[in-house]
């Protein structure tokens, strides 16, 4: 996620053919670029089960990030955030002195007081949402990569959970992540929250190309806790689909191939959610206009409206679709929330 500039790529974005030859060479046996098999690798164990659906968290969702800061969006208070929203990513927490450790401060540009924001998370709660503490994006610099630092996240973000309500958290770290460490720590802050708290990622494409990548690695790891993986399919190169053909982004192949390299790596369809802008604005690269999404999640769960990719099998149980972010969605009209939201709700 982008926090200072829309247009900003991340340095870890790998552009071209070359992401794709890349992203290949961590398949296990996947072979070159174009090599007509699917990615392999570790999967789930098969007594893991799909996390149970944590409370406000419908079959079909849409996840929006808040933005807590100016950036030439539409500048909003969580309760002007669309209704269409199911789960809200309130970005970002900051990293600490602490190592693994993080806190969150509104930005004083929303003039925006804490006794209202934690007020307007109550009500998104009451009216069935969920709100999630968000870490990492961009400039994110949280690192969980010991037994001291998974143990400092844990209690940090419970402890944010408790002061403002959140029901859950994102993990939005861009520079890599510790699956070993931040599995741990995710697990030991579902211990501490003394129930089924939300648990979402937005890896980016190439974090997601193999169940050997950390990412990956990590989602499988907490599999029964993980509401959803919502890969960020903007900001990227050229990628390997679940046929091990390369699709360019900004289109629905591009879509439903790198989602079915989730599907079949051992993701469970509802810990599968489609990432992208909300508006041309919201990112360097990869928006798709609501249709295209639209079509994307049609054909993964029904099998209509797919491109020159189609999965040889349906996922009627497709979490649904991210956007960022809540504030440029607001700054086009609310296309992707009324659209897409409207999509994703009508699923069956």
């Amino acid at each position: 996620m982008v926090r200072a500039r829309s247009t900003m790529f991340t340095s870890r974005i790998l552009t071209g053919l070359a992401a794709a030859v890349v992203a290949a060479a961590g398949f296990a046996g996947a072979g070159t670029a174009h090599a007509a098999q699917p990615p392999t690798g570790p999967a789930a164990p098969p007594s893991a089960a799909p996390a149970a659906s944590p409370r406000n968290v419908p079959k079909h969702a849409v996840t929006g990030y808040w933005q807590n800061f100016d950036n030439g969006a539409k500048v909003q208070k969580l309760g002007d955030v669309h209704e269409n929203y199911d789960i809200i990513a309130v970005a970002f927490a900051d990293a600490t002195a602490k190592p693994g450790a993080v806190d969150f401060h509104l930005d004083p540009a929303l003039n925006y007081s804490e006794d209202q924001f934690k007020a307007d998370i109550k009500a998104k709660q009451a009216a069935g949402k969920s709100v999630v503490i968000s870490i990492g994006g961009e400039k994110g610099t949280v690192s969980v990569n010991d037994a001291a630092s998974a143990a400092n996240f844990a209690d940090s973000v419970h402890a944010l959970m408790e002061k403002y309500g959140f029901d859950g958290v994102d993990i939005d770290l861009e520079n890599g992540l510790d699956a070993t460490y931040m599995s741990q720590a995710l697990k030991s802050l579902a211990a501490k929250s003394g129930g089924h708290p939300v648990i979402t990622m937005a890896p980016q494409t190439v974090d997601m190309q193999s169940p050997s990548n950390g990412y990956f690695k990590t989602a499988l790891a907490i599999k029964d806790i993980l509401t959803v993986v919502n890969m960020q399919y903007y900001n990227s190169g050229s990628m390997n689909g679940c046929d091990g053909k390369v699709y360019a982004a900004g289109s629905v192949d591009f879509l439903t191939s790198l989602a079915c390299v989730q599907l079949e790596g051992g993701l469970d369809a509802s810990q599968v959610g489609i990432g992208v802008p909300s508006s041309a604005k919201a990112a360097g690269s990869g928006y798709v206009a609501p249709s295209v999404v639209n079509a994307a999640l049609d054909c993964l769960t029904k099998g209509t409206g797919c491109g020159s990719f189609k999965p040889s099998k349906t996922y009627p149980g497709l979490r649904g679709a991210m956007a960022w972010s809540t504030n440029w969605d607001a700054a086009a009209g609310d296309a992707f929330a009324d659209q897409v939201g409207g999509h994703v709700h009508d699923l069956p």
